[in-house]
């Protein structure tokens, strides 16, 4: 890849963002030199390899590769036949103790349990337990070997500690016998040359027969080997020589073990070291909450929320980009840090990352090309040194780029033709993007001429974009648009600004026609353009509605089935248990029967009257007990018995209700249960004997009763709003009346009316109509972001 590019574009900044999430130095150096790749399937595998540690991080949390560090250098002394040290073997067996950890995180014991790319390496690593566990037995740190590490070892070290106490025992006899008090420096042991010696004074020297291994600074104390122990420090000696021999023999013999798995070692290396760059990818990813891109060799690019990087993903502002389907270059406009450059720069480094395997902060499904290079011309490239002017420099890469680009390339251009006279300025740039249009290059390019907005609106295959810029608040609001041209927004920032209108009036004077003109037409788009937005913000937000009341209701459907199961379940229950009863009941009535058939002397009249008594009020308890069934009858009434108001009984229902409407053509009533508005037929629904009300006043209350029930149902599911986009005046008002009646019959005490911003017209109406009403407290705009000025809150008394 173009190494300019690679600069320019911030790549080498996502390469430090990666080194860190590797945990050994060999890991470090592959993230430190990872490239873009051309070849699509090579791109495909790490990709893959990248979702799979992803997921696994996941799924299982985090995998160590502490202890991984590079022993190449030692496994060469193996193979030459040296003795590794005690350092070395420790070094060797945290290799292989990791080695061990990193394959139990990856190897799992369920035989039914996924495969991916990386189970394969997870498999293959070959952790050489025994030869771990042998090297900490032996080697306890990096100086010092364990006793047991052989029984000689430990015979000679207990021998040494034997030889140790002896020496020092009668050093420590001469040096506390009273005659010697005066003749020595001080009364202690210490040590001199490896002999252990005391310290005598320099005139008593002949006082003490021995060696003489040193003396102080002053040459006032000498440090005498009373000749008493010195061949018991011979002794010592000896023994630390067969000591440090039994050690390096020791090492020797594990530096041999290391040697007969030497591929193995060799092998876990590379597993390892492969394994962290993986997961190095992988952490990164998480970090920034990327996902796997689709490739494709269609030169097609479609990008969903995309967040640039190295931009705080709380403050970063999404983009949606498409490119190499319908047009294969696009020209953004708009005023100056609105966005366009982030813009590039962000399919420019998503290009980059996707390529190396890097998965990109975007939401799923987001698509990139395959391209054998990515040429970019970004960023003031003045030189003072080669004498070269920011246009010069501009041009001198543009000239690289137009020689070297391929339909294979992606090229992007920020303030293409910048720098120099706008007119030359201008047509130099339509002159180059033509060309590379024309040869199917796919390209983006950022720029402030009107020419180009005026060529892409009139060239197929090229599409105009911009970075939307909120003039309220003079900042922009870095969206990316697709299909509008920008503004760059010079009078109204000026305006704001203070400049005096006089000022702006004679700078616009100074434009033809065709350019005020081209920026009413701007004007016109961006107006349809926001309404377009809230009305799609508000179907979105209906039908998210809609979908919750359909879930709610499927949920209280669920619910009603599973209770009615229930029901029907402890009635079958139940009616076991009553037929048993009665079964038990009759079987015993029958056996007493049946005695007093066989032997008629026995019978008398009392206890059979008293059986069948008792057999009665059994069954009279039973059938208490027992639910009455529905009466299967149906009422002889005619549909010239109803009259409104009158109260009837519904015989399906068990209850009452009141008739609202007379029968219609299928002989159907209109009754009002409760809460509940039902039609119900004539045969199911009897007068019953409580008084009518037949004058004219009574029938006027009950109408008057009829109307209350109806709105007392219908604001049981009044909503809090009411939408009045799309309507007239005249006709909003009417809604609006009937609406705040039965706002006001469901004791809200707050109501919100969405107008919409339009003209104006119809929130002017609305806010008229509102002031005149009584029962309406106050009303004002909703808060920015709630709709704002396209949408009226009323407070109602």
């Amino acid at each position: 890849m173009n190494k300019r590019s690679l600069r320019v574009l911030e790549y080498y900044k996502i390469i430090d963002l990666l080194i860190p999430y590797a945990g050994s130095p060999m890991g470090q150096k592959l993230c430190k030199y990872l490239k873009p790749s051309r070849e699509l399937t090579e791109i495909l595998r790490m990709q893959e390899e990248t979702r799979d540690a992803l997921t696994r991080l996941y799924k299982q949390g985090n995998v160590s590769f502490q202890g991984v560090n590079d022993i190449g250098m030692s496994l060469k002394r193996i193979e030459v036949g040296a003795t590794l040290s005690m350092s070395e073997l420790l070094e060797l067996a945290r290799l292989l103790d990791a080695a061990t950890q990193v394959r139990s995180y990856g190897v799992s014991d369920d035989p039914e349990s996924e495969l991916d790319s990386l189970t394969a390496r997870f498999t293959d690593l070959m952790p050489c337990e025994h030869l771990s566990r042998e090297i900490h037995r032996c080697i306890l740190s990096e100086d010092m070997i364990a006793d047991d590490a052989s029984s000689t070892l430990k015979d000679l070290r207990r021998q040494k500690k034997q030889m140790n106490d002896k020496i020092h025992s009668q050093l420590l006899h001469i040096v506390n016998a009273q005659d010697n008090q005066s003749l020595l420096q001080e009364s202690l042991v210490t040590i001199r040359n490896g002999r252990y010696c005391i310290p005598v004074k320099q005139e008593y020297r002949s006082k003490f027969p021995g060696m003489i291994h040193d003396q102080s600074s002053s040459g006032s104390t000498l440090f005498i080997e009373p000749m008493s122990v010195v061949n018991l420090n011979n002794e010592l000696k000896e023994y630390e020589n067969k000591e440090l021999i039994e050690i390096d023999r020791i090492l020797a013999g594990l530096t041999e073990q290391a040697g007969f798995e030497i591929e193995a070692i060799k092998g876990n290396i590379t597993l390892l070291t492969e394994l962290d760059f993986i997961f190095a990818r992988a952490k990164l990813a998480k970090s920034y909450d990327g996902t796997e891109p689709h490739f494709n060799t269609d030169g097609y690019i479609h990008i969903k929320q995309g967040r640039h990087p190295l931009i705080d993903k709380k403050t970063v502002v999404p983009i949606d980009l498409t490119l190499g389907k319908d047009y294969d270059l696009l020209i953004v406009t708009g005023p100056n840090t609105g966005g366009k450059t982030v813009s590039l720069k962000t399919i420019g480094l998503f290009t980059l990352m996707g390529q190396a395997g890097l998965h990109i902060p975007a939401f799923e499904g987001s698509s990139l090309a395959v391209f054998q290079d990515v040429f970019a011309d970004i960023g003031d490239e003045q030189s003072i040194e080669q004498s070269l002017s920011t246009f010069s420099s501009h041009m001198s890469n543009i000239v690289y780029i137009v020689k070297h680009a391929t339909p294979e390339t992606l090229v992007l251009f920020d303030e293409i033709g910048g720098g120099t006279d706008p007119v030359e300025g201008a047509a130099l740039a339509i002159s180059i993007l033509n060309h590379l249009h024309t040869q199917g290059i796919r390209c983006m390019a950022t720029t402030h001429y009107s020419e180009l907005k005026t060529y892409a609106l009139s060239t197929e295959g090229v599409e105009n974009a911009s970075c939307e810029f909120d003039l309220a608040s003079l900042r922009p609001t870095y969206r990316l648009m697709i299909g509008i041209p920008g503004k760059s927004n010079a009078f109204a920032i000026s305006k704001k600004l203070g400049l005096p209108d006089a000022l702006i009036e004679n700078a616009k004077g100074t434009l033809d026609d065709s350019a005020l003109d081209f920026e009413t037409l701007l004007n016109d788009l961006e107006k349809s353009r926001r309404t377009i937005e809230e009305e799609q913000a508000q179907i979105t937000a209906y039908k998210q509605e809609v979908e919750q009341l359909r879930n709610q209701l499927k949920q209280k459907q669920a619910s009603i089935d599973q209770k009615q199961a229930k029901l029907l379940q402890d009635a079958r229950e139940e009616a076991r248990v009553i037929l048993e009863e009665a079964k038990e009941i009759a079987d015993q009535s029958i056996r007493k029967y049946q005695k007093w058939e066989r032997n008629p002397y026995k019978a008398d009249n009392k206890s059979m009257e008293a059986e069948r008594a008792k057999l009665r009020g059994k069954l009279k308890d039973m059938d208490a007990s027992m639910p009455k069934a529905k009466k299967n009858r149906r009422s002889k009434q005619n549909a010239e018995d109803f009259q409104v108001g009158d109260t009837v009984y519904i015989i399906s229902m068990d209850t009452t209700g009141t008739v609202l409407s007379l029968p219609n053509s299928k002989k159907e009533l209109s009754v009002q249960v409760g809460i509940l508005h039902m039609n119900l037929p004539i045969t199911d629904c009897e007068i019953t004997d409580a008084p009518k009300e037949t004058s004219a006043t009574g029938r006027k209350q009950s109408s008057r009763n009829t109307s209350y029930h109806t709105d007392l149902s219908r604001s049981k599911t009044i909503r809090p709003e009411i939408n009045l986009i799309g309507l007239t005046v005249d006709e909003a008002v009417a809604k609006l009346d009937q609406y705040l009646n039965e706002a006001l019959l469901s004791n809200l005490n707050q109501v919100r009316i969405i107008h919409g911003k339009g003209t104006g017209a119809l929130r002017n109406g609305v806010q008229d109509y509102l002031k005149r009403q009584k029962h309406v407290a106050s009303y004002h705009n909703a808060e920015f972001g709630d709709g704002d000025m396209g949408v009226t809150i009323a407070e109602l008394q």
